[in-house]
């Protein structure tokens, strides 16, 4: 197994409300879903794979989701890497001098850390060791949000666009320690894929803005009907390429 994009999460006050949009405008189909003590989550694919997470906060109101939401609204909250070994790519990253926060490895089936967006290029990075259970355990059923009926047919969510203020230190982040392969596009941004991954990064060099995502982007063959700037329920900005 090699590092991949996983998928792309963002944060909402509420589950209930993506649906009109994630399945009725972009035909999105439920693949997985779950509630913890802090928040309850739901991941939608789209053709070729690519996925988009949602997070809606529970629990007490100082929880890390009430934060976010009370401080950014809405929004695109964070990327996530499967890797083969979590060890192995923190000890990476904290070898470049980053900080590992949020170090959980007591689920043997789901390891996870993060590395902080003040330093993780304006974007917070979950990694994600995941193996398969062999203890007959089943996963509860997910109950997905009611949709709307006759979905059109899925776009493809071809991954996330980002600034950042040089290509030195877009290379090491997406490069060095997340093992991503990159390439130029046709206007010069820098774009990192991963091998198995339908999702890529575009990142756009800007030594004067401020870092962090852009834009989800997505490609279809017919129409769709987007906003022209932030989706006024997701938060996030999507452009079709």
């Amino acid at each position: 197994m090699t590092v991949r994009l996983d998928h792309i999460a963002l944060a909402v006050p509420r589950l209930a409300d993506v649906t009109p949009f994630l399945v009725g405008v972009l035909g999105g189909s439920p693949a997985y879903g779950a509630t913890s003590r802090f928040f309850s989550f739901g991941q939608w694919r789209f053709e070729g794979g690519g996925r988009i997470e949602v997070l809606e906060p529970r629990g007490a109101p100082d929880g890390f989701l009430h934060r976010f939401l009370a401080q950014h609204g809405s929004g695109i909250h964070h990327v996530t890497f499967r890797v083969p070994s979590l060890r192995d790519t923190c000890a990476r990253a904290e070898a470049h001098g980053y900080k590992i926060v949020g170090v959980d490895d007591s689920d043997p089936h789901w390891k996870e850390a993060f590395l902080h967006p003040k330093q993780a290029l304006g974007v917070v990075v979950q990694l994600a060791e995941m193996s398969r259970r062999t203890d007959g355990v089943t996963p509860t059923a997910w109950e997905p949000p009611p949709a709307p009926a006759n979905p059109p047919a899925q776009v493809s969510v071809l991954g996330l666009r980002l600034r950042a203020r040089s290509p030195e230190r877009a290379a090491l982040q997406w490069g060095q320690i997340l093992e991503g392969t990159a390439s130029r596009s046709e206007t010069g941004e820098l774009v990192y894929q991963w091998e198995r991954s339908p999702l890529r990064l575009v990142v756009e060099i800007d030594p004067a803005a401020e870092e962090g995502p852009v834009a989800i982007e997505v490609a279809s063959n017919h129409a769709v009907e987007l906003p022209s700037g932030r989706h006024p329920v997701l938060g996030a900005v999507f452009v079709r390429r």
